[in-house]
């Protein structure tokens, strides 16, 4: 929405200056998005008097000028035809900006004559297109500011343009008289009323309106008149300039004057060249079949029942958004037909999206015109019209009748405080609404015709806080509802989903987030795709089940890198899966996938495939920073997407963990990923809560006694896990032994068996050991890991 400045005071009497009018627009919410002054470029320059002009000693062309300016007489060299003794100029000294040259002048040198400046030309100056002399102004003394002087005698070159922004809540600041009516409810001046202009028709209308019963609830409203004897041509230089400075062409004085009232009071209108309208005009649906060649010079074929405005030969206007280009009025139209109507907002958006059509009249009805103001608009259009075209109007002819848009909602004073946080006395919320054009009746407060956004009592309190301020509003800290420390608001189960994101993050996994839907297909893979959760109304094909596990769109996610090349890969993604479709069927899992190598290719051979112990090392990290236990067995009871000779799960008897390990060969197929995936899923709600609730750590236990470490290696069968042989020996002494790790391995031996080494860790507590209690605590150790594995101690 532009206008200028002038536009506006012809609606508002104020003495405001530019900045406090922009300033209070968007504190108002009626956000500025541009201004352009014009005069702003042209401050620097004053007004100088020639007082002689004498030829250029080495050039025809150029004369030396004597000026008089306000800082003394200046030499200037000038090449302009018309620079002579005795006119009044407007001066560019050295140091000032040229806007129209894109030059700052200096002192200069001319064919030898120094030059102290410049004569400027309306081109240089950007006030036209002239440039064939120097401006001469009939008036104006020495020293005079030229913006000055423009102000007082050439006023629309230095009116400034003002672009604001209108939410979709505000129609009626798309007329100038709303913004105007804001500011004034401000108290940036006082609003000047729309003129009264009931004109009496001298004869009956020889074009009548009809509303077809199947469009009456889309056109409440339609009325119009006849005026004949019109004299059509370019409108006034002010109505040009006017449209000219918000972006508009001018046509002619009659589409003009219908361009005006849109912009000026919002109130589209239509003119008809009523001599090429056959018969009356009916507001219908179109038919099948049924076009029309629109004044934007297109041609436009309507779907059966799109509201059209019609006479004897077919459509003549899209309703409420653009006009045909038969009727249209020309240079040549004697006799109008002049249309005010009120649309039903949602039919225009209907067939303006329909349609592809974007014009200002549909920008307004589809937002909701005044309907009361229907009538008073086109009196007031067709004034205008007899003034400037002259002509002899009809009787108005009306189909329907104006909305009812009647309600009013009780003013509650003390919601101010309670809704916006704001102190205002009731007097002031009163003059307000009264300022804005609401209707007070005691605590009843009726809202005007022309803001269709307040439908109720808070709409009220919104329009007091929006006029007062709300840069009036202070900052206060909410209460606390009890003293002292405030307790903790996450729950356990969402610190620990907290943690284990940091930690997958710190460990160099990227974080997806995907749908919970995924294909049937892919949800079978994962052991889901039952009915029990399959979607009744799902947004695609490949969305139809909740997902029964985070790997598949971890999978999906790796195809797709893959294909463009991105081959390394480290994802995670933490949600919830799915395993039925009641409430208690839902669990959290943390997933996360490697795909490739560990590293970039360097020359000192860091780089490696992943692996499942990669993946085995990422899922007891996070274990441990969720507080799981830290010793936990390893099974095999593996589902069927993972490798089941290269997975595991980390458990707590049947109680499951996580799992890790290389996902089936199978699954990567149908997912098309190229090479091995290792992968992990911790099974975050399922780690058993401490039993001590307490937000400190337990105190460090250390012992100033020095560690003794011990080494065994035991030959067992190839099938005996390193982990049973080191639980075994872990479990000799569980008060005495701190820790045991293998160290070694080797496998060939005879009989397909292996050896297992490890290192015990013995750390006491009371007194430092003796060689004899060393010695007894290592028999134990060989008899747990001989009994648990069946192996041999190897000699």
């Amino acid at each position: 929405m532009k206008f200028t400045l002038s536009w506006l005071k012809e609606h508002l009497d104020t003495t405001a200056s530019l900045d406090e009018i922009t300033e209070a627009l968007t504190d108002l919410g009626l956000e500025v998005e541009g201004v352009t002054d014009p005069a702003s470029k042209l401050r620097g320059f004053t007004l100088a008097k020639v007082v002689e002009a004498v030829q250029h000693p080495d050039a025809d062309r150029l004369r030396v000028c004597k000026v008089m300016t306000d800082e003394g007489e200046k030499q200037i060299v000038c090449g302009a035809p018309n620079a002579r003794e005795g006119i009044t100029v407007v001066l560019a000294k050295p140091g000032d900006y040229v806007p129209g040259i894109d030059v700052t002048l200096s002192v200069g040198k001319i064919r030898g004559v120094e030059s102290h400046g410049m004569m400027a030309s309306e081109r240089e100056l950007e006030l036209s297109d002239e440039h064939n002399g120097i401006i001469e102004l009939p008036s104006g003394e020495v020293g005079d500011s030229f913006v000055d002087w423009l102000a007082a005698n050439r006023p629309e070159t230095v009116d400034p343009i003002i672009e604001i922004k209108i939410t979709p809540n505000r129609p009626d600041a798309l007329g100038v008289h709303g913004v105007a009516r804001d500011l004034a409810a401000r108290g940036l001046g006082t609003l000047k009323p729309v003129k009264d202009a009931t004109v009496t028709g001298s004869f009956a209308s020889p074009v009548k309106v009809v509303i077809a019963p199947e469009v009456a609830d889309k056109a409440p409203f339609f009325s119009g008149r006849v005026i004949r004897g019109v004299k059509n041509g370019p409108s006034p230089d002010w109505l040009q300039k006017r449209l000219t400075a918000i972006g508009l062409r001018p046509i002619n004085t009659l589409v003009d004057i219908t361009n005006l009232f849109t912009f000026d009071l919002n109130r589209p209108l239509h003119v008809f060249d009523a001599d090429k309208v056959k018969g009356d005009l009916t507001v219908r649906g179109s038919r099948e079949g049924e076009e029309l060649l629109a004044l934007d010079g297109k041609t436009y074929a309507f779907a059966p029942g799109t509201m059209i405005i019609a006479d004897e030969n077919g459509p003549e206007s899209i309703a409420g958004i653009m006009g045909g280009e038969v009727s249209g009025c020309s240079e040549d139209t004697v006799n109008v037909f002049l249309e005010s109507a009120f649309w039903d907002p949602i039919a225009i958006a209907t067939a303006g999206r329909a349609l592809k059509i974007n014009s200002d009249a549909r920008y307004r009805f589809e937002r909701g015109v005044d309907p009361a103001f229907t009538q008073p608009g086109l009196e007031l259009a067709t004034r205008l019209i007899l003034d400037l075209c002259g002509g002899e109007a009809s009787e108005v002819v009306t189909a329907g009748a104006v909305p009812d848009t009647t309600r009013s909602y009780k003013l509650e004073p003390a919601r101010v405080v309670s809704l916006v946080g704001m102190e205002i006395p009731e007097a002031e919320q009163r003059a307000t609404l009264a300022a804005l054009g609401f209707r007070l009746e005691g605590d009843q407060a009726f809202v005007p015709s022309w803001r269709p956004d307040v439908l109720g009592s808070a709409d009220l309190v919104e329009e007091v806080a929006r006029i007062a301020s709300l840069t009036r509003l202070q900052g206060q800290p909410l209460p606390r509802p009890q003293a002292g420390v405030p307790l903790p608001v996450l729950t356990p189960l969402q610190n620990r989903e907290k943690a284990a994101r940091r930690l997958a993050a710190s460990l160099g996994y990227n974080e997806c987030v995907t749908y919970s839907f995924i294909d049937g297909a892919a949800a079978e893979l994962f052991g889901g795709g039952s009915d029990a959760v399959r979607i009744e109304n799902p947004i695609s094909s490949e969305m139809t089940h909740m997902r029964p596990d985070l790997l598949p769109g971890l999978l999906a996610a790796a195809a797709r890198n893959q294909a463009r090349g991105f081959m390394d890969l480290a994802l995670f993604e933490c949600g919830p899966v799915f395993s039925g479709g009641e409430p208690g069927d839902q669990d959290l899992h943390l997933s996360g996938i490697l795909v490739g190598a560990t590293a970039a290719r360097d020359p000192f051979a860091s780089r490696r495939k992943v692996d499942i112990y990669d993946a085995k090392a990422d899922a007891e990290a996070i274990l441990q920073v969720i507080g799981a236990p830290a010793k936990a067995q390893i099974n095999r009871k593996l589902t069927a997407w993972w490798h089941p000779g290269r997975s595991g799960n980390v458990a707590l008897g049947p109680n499951t963990l996580a799992t890790f390990g290389e996902i089936h060969p199978k699954i990567l197929r149908h997912f098309g990923i190229k090479g091995t995936v290792v992968a992990f899923t911790v099974r975050i709600a399922a780690v058993p809560l401490p039993k001590v609730k307490t937000p400190s750590r337990p105190a460090l236990v250390l012992s100033d006694l020095q560690a003794v470490e011990r080494d065994f290696a035991f030959v067992v069968e190839a099938r005996v896990e390193a982990l049973t042989l080191v639980n075994a020996a872990a479990g000799a002494d569980k008060a005495l032994i701190e820790k045991v790790s293998v160290f070694d391995q080797f496998t060939g031996l005879e009989g397909g068996k292996k050896s297992i080494a490890i290192t015990a860790r013995l750390q006491p507590k009371d007194k430092t050991l003796t060689d004899a209690e060393i010695e007894a605590v290592s028999a134990r150790i060989v008899e747990k890991v001989v009994k648990a594995t069946g192996g041999v101690l190897r000699g």
